[in-house]
């Protein structure tokens, strides 16, 4: 089993009835989860049809949230970002212009800083996507769908057709790097610029 909090120490406080659940099993039923956590936020948050925002958040024009969707305090969202299917975005987060996150939890302090995609995925606290950097979750070019990870000189096959990555705290990815199905990187990885990430490659 995945231990989340060997990567990022928050896990699982952030989003309760996590703590017997796999990376992808989380970010594959994170709707069904936020959904329950929005029932229960006080009136700190500006909350309209599934979608809870913090009074102290700064939102910009042009976003498009689709519920579910959480943004804790404090935490910034540049024009035209687009959120869908599920996204938790922690105290401090910064997500930039014109990026993309799905069914996804970021961590507090952590900046995608423009023209990002993120997709079913958990990224730790005080991490740094510089710009183009994507958490691809999807095997399009292969016809077996399924992903696979690499955790602890084991592969794990997930089941899922849909899985990104689970980002450790502190670390950094370069501009336009890729990070593939199924990467799992630890606290503190740097990734350079343009390099892709390919843990698993059957």
């Amino acid at each position: 089993m995945v231990v989340i909090s060997d990567f990022i120490s928050k896990f699982p406080v952030l989003i309760p009835g996590t703590e017997l659940l796999q990376p992808w099993d989380i970010t594959n039923t994170i709707k069904e989860l936020l959904e329950k956590i929005i029932l229960a936020l006080g009136s700190d948050f500006h909350i309209h049809d599934g979608i809870a925002v913090h009074k102290t958040a700064t939102i910009e024009t042009h976003i498009t949230f689709k519920r579910p969707v959480i943004v804790l305090e404090n935490c910034f969202i540049g024009a035209n970002a687009y959120f869908r299917e599920g996204v938790f975005l922690d105290s401090g987060a910064r997500i930039g212009p014109g990026c993309e996150v799905k069914s996804s939890i970021i961590c507090g302090n952590t900046a995608l800083a423009h023209f990002n995609y993120v997709g079913n995925s958990i990224i730790g606290a005080n991490v740094n996507f510089e710009a183009g950097a994507i958490a691809a979750n999807h095997y399009n070019e292969r016809t077996e769908k399924s992903i696979s990870v690499l955790y602890k000189n084991t592969i794990i096959k997930t089941g899922a057709t849909k899985f990104g990555s689970v980002v450790g705290d502190n670390s950094k990815i370069g501009a336009n790097a890729v990070l593939s199905p199924g990467t799992l990187l630890g606290p503190k990885n740097i990734i350079k610029r343009l390099e892709l990430v390919e843990q698993v490659t059957v």
